[in-house]
């Protein structure tokens, strides 16, 4: 439902919750590149992390929900950066998981209050929209990229809508199971404000990651996602799709184009 506090222009909004380490550990640690040095965090990865707001003209649609941390006045951050656009978190209609790491879906639930550690859904009038077997592989390869306590608190929320295979969720929105970083990710189609948007969570998350081959030694399957990428490209340059990218703060979404044979921002 579009606010009936303040109308909020249609369009995409990133949520860019900063820049982080992780290591073997799976535990994302605050990186600011001001004053923070990577030597200092030996086989460690940088990554950025970027949920997406998309307001339509009917509809405000969250992809991927982030890491769930919670800032200094105990809200979650995520919360927080959709309250400066202009919206609440009860205002979310849909929210798309691509999958169900935790950098991805650690904050489809929160605290309900800073005295329980009883965990609800943080956006109260979503739907949430996942595949049943990425659910399924979560709880059957339990690990460290996986957060059961919060996946399971979603789970008993009674708001979640569980996928098979490919499919529409409505006359905007496509969905499709690519593989690649987890067996059962999946990927969004959108058509809306006269766009088409791409949303390729982890097997499409940087704009850098368009223009090489590149083989992701995290991925379940990384030469199926490079593959994937390609693929997407081609698609992108031939429907001049607006891509999403989570993990890329500077390049945050863009269209491609070819220049001399390279794809380049249009």
């Amino acid at each position: 439902m579009i606010s009936e506090l303040k109308k909020i222009k249609t369009g995409i909004y990133p949520l860019s919750e900063g820049s982080y380490t992780i290591g073997w550990d799976k535990i994302f640690k605050p990186f600011d590149v001001t004053i923070d040095s990577m030597t200092d965090r030996p086989a460690s990865l940088l990554v950025e992390i970027q949920p997406f707001l998309l307001v339509t003209e009917t509809q405000n649609i969250l992809l991927d929900t982030g890491l769930g941390f919670y800032d200094s006045d105990n809200e979650l951050v995520i919360c927080n950066l959709i309250e400066q656009i202009g919206l609440q978190p009860e205002e979310i209609d849909l929210v798309l998981l691509s999958h169900l790491h935790k950098d991805h879906a650690g904050a489809v639930c929160r605290k309900e209050n800073s005295q329980t550690k009883n965990l609800i859904a943080s956006f109260p009038n979503a739907k949430y929209y996942l595949q049943n077997e990425e659910l399924n592989y979560a709880y059957s390869n339990a690990g460290s990229s996986y957060d059961l306590e919060i996946i399971e608190a979603l789970k008993q929320s009674g708001q979640i809508e569980l996928l098979d295979g490919d499919g529409k969720i409505n006359d905007e929105i496509n969905y499709e199971i690519s593989g690649g970083h987890t067996p059962f990710h999946q990927i969004f189609r959108i058509n809306a404000n006269g766009e088409r948007y791409f949303y390729g969570g982890d097997v499409a998350p940087q704009f850098s990651q368009m223009q090489r081959k590149f083989v992701a030694k995290y991925d379940f399957d990384g030469k199926r996602s490079a593959a994937l990428r390609q693929q997407y490209t081609q698609e992108g340059l031939e429907n001049d799709y607006t891509f999403l990218f989570f993990h890329d703060l500077k390049t945050p979404f863009c269209k491609l184009k070819m220049e001399n044979g390279k794809v380049m921002k249009k």
